[in-house]
């Protein structure tokens, strides 16, 4: 005897939503359901500003470094005893690699872990600037940005 569970989520919206009947994949209504808010057209969407991923300005940082000297991955990867393919990953922001695999890295480009932060640090402050209106420098952007926080 199996009992068959339709494989739908629950939707528990967070904001009041517009009057318009919720259509269902048959086109019906579902009692008990609020109805769900009409798309706001895209030239009519305030704009967003999603702020940087860390990983992905360190990525970018070691990237950048590293053609800037004319060394090849494989070259960076031995050097720093990391595999070419998770050096790759790190550099293209889609690993979040522990320090001591940032500090290998940088090392192996002739930089110090802190110098590699401070870069990644002041790409954010440059990037995240341009989308709040404020300067650039480091006084200027506030003190929301006049750090650095690290997890790992």
């Amino acid at each position: 005897m199996t009992s068959h569970v339709p494989n739908e989520a629950r939707v528990i919206p967070l904001r009041p939503q517009a009057t318009r009947p919720q259509a269902t994949r048959q086109g019906a209504t579902r009692p008990g359901v609020r109805p769900a808010a009409s798309p706001v057209p895209p030239e009519r969407r305030p704009p967003t500003a999603r702020e940087p991923l860390w990983r992905d300005l360190v990525g970018d940082v070691l990237r950048r470094e590293r053609l800037e000297q004319e060394r090849t991955l494989k070259e960076v990867a031995e050097a720093a005893r990391i595999s070419m393919p998770y050096l790759s990953e790190v550099e293209r922001g889609r690993k979040e690699a522990s320090s001591e695999v940032l500090a290998a890295a940088a090392g192996a480009l002739g930089l110090g872990l802190g110098d590699l932060l401070a870069r990644a640090q002041g790409e954010l402050i440059r990037l995240t600037s341009r989308h709040t209106g404020a300067g650039a420098g480091r006084g200027t952007s506030g003190a929301r940005f006049d750090g650095m926080c690290l997890a790992a």
